[in-house]
């Protein structure tokens, strides 16, 4: 399915009934790396997967910027006339997620931030050495805004009033002491660490997302 959002046409998958759920991908991904946990949560919620622009069945853009996907979610919601949908994002995701409940606390009912960061600098070294040098080799706009976005404070994520929870692996790529302040800084934000798991194992096609945040989707 599309809709026409900011003059873009984003795709997004809908599946299940019940309360709405939208899931929001990683940076170079799209909605089908949720294809197990749309299963598992379409049985009690109305799932949206949505492609990001540039990404996936959605419009190309020149450049990306993490204000704009985040403007591209909130139009959204307001057009499908969704009531405090739970705002699920995974990596770029987690970012997009906390922007809109930032500028639009009235939207999202709850957040789960997965692998989130809030400065490049949350991108262990090793990682942001490799991106750029591959940024340098084959330009990608994709490239250009993990390593020069998001600029978020902590101050700021102490005005995000929606139930949050924090989830990241525990080899993630995003350094911990971030996700940890991501945490500590959101009021009343609940912090789970996956023992073993990576950036992405738990959510990329995995059984072990929904679990991860089921009872906080139920609040």
């Amino acid at each position: 399915m599309y809709a026409i959002v900011n003059g873009l046409k984003l795709f997004y998958h809908k599946e299940g009934s019940g309360r709405p759920v939208i899931l929001l991908h990683g940076n170079g991904e799209d909605h089908t790396i949720f294809d197990v946990a749309i299963r598992d949560l379409a049985r009690s919620y109305t799932v949206y997967a949505l492609d990001s622009r540039s990404h996936g069945k959605s419009d190309p853009v020149p450049t990306l910027t993490y204000r704009e996907m985040a403007e591209d979610v909130a139009a959204f919601i307001r057009q499908q006339g969704l009531e405090k949908p739970a705002l699920v994002g995974f990596s770029d995701g987690g970012v997009v997620a906390l922007l809109v409940a930032l500028r639009w606390p009235d939207l999202p009912g709850r957040l789960v931030v997965a692998g989130a960061n809030m400065t490049p600098a949350g991108i262990k070294q090793p990682w942001r050495t490799l991106m750029r040098v591959q940024n340098r080799i084959s330009p990608d706009p994709k490239l250009d805004l993990m390593l020069t976005q998001p600029h978020l404070a902590g101050w700021q994520l102490t005005g995000i009033t929606a139930p949050t929870l924090v989830l990241a692996g525990e080899k993630d790529l995003i350094d911990e002491s971030q996700t940890r302040r991501i945490a500590r800084s959101i009021p009343g934000a609940k912090l789970l660490i996956l023992p073993g798991e990576t950036h992405g194992s738990y959510v990329v096609h995995s059984d072990k997302l929904y679990p991860a945040m089921a009872n906080f989707l139920r609040g």
